[in-house]
């Protein structure tokens, strides 16, 4: 079946089934490889994109539900100003170890932005729960967090 949606801003069209999951989609048919698959099982959040503005485990998204809608990669979003603002903080704050982790964080962490309003440690921490590092301890990925914080919030 044809389907079509918005990737990274562009309008595609992809020849998919319905159950082929967004993440086998992202890496093998548009290359795009900072999307990671990690446990395949939605724990991970090594996979995570924006669909529609919403942080989603893409290794649970089959592709019927991605009809129509906007899905934005890690490589799109390394577009923008505020991941150079986010990646920046991440290398200062020695959040970067491995990286296997590093696209789903820096995920995790726009999406904590996108929500407004005060930020709290506890936000902070259950926007960051969802996503597993092996390598870091996690002190190393709030710091930068929080700094990232900091840095937007002196720009507002």
């Amino acid at each position: 079946m044809m389907i079509e949606f918005e990737l990274n801003g562009e309008k595609v069209k992809i020849e998919s089934t319905l159950s082929m999951r967004l993440l086998d989609v992202i890496r093998n048919d548009f290359n795009l490889t900072g999307t990671k698959e990690g446990c395949s099982e939605g724990e991970c959040g090594a996979c995570i994109v924006f669909l529609d503005d919403q942080i989603v485990n893409s290794c649970m998204v089959p592709m019927s539900n991605v009809i129509g809608r906007r899905i934005e990669t890690i490589e799109g979003f390394s577009k923008t100003e505020r991941y150079q603002i986010i990646e920046r903080a991440f290398i200062e704050e020695g959040a970067v170890q491995c990286g296997f982790c590093t696209p789903g964080m820096i995920m995790a962490t726009e999406s904590i932005l996108r929500k407004g309003g005060p930020i709290t440690d506890e936000l902070i921490k259950e926007g960051l729960s969802g996503n597993i590092c092996r390598c870091t301890g996690y002190q190393t990925i709030y710091n930068a967090v929080q700094a990232v914080l900091k840095e937007v919030q002196a720009h507002v």
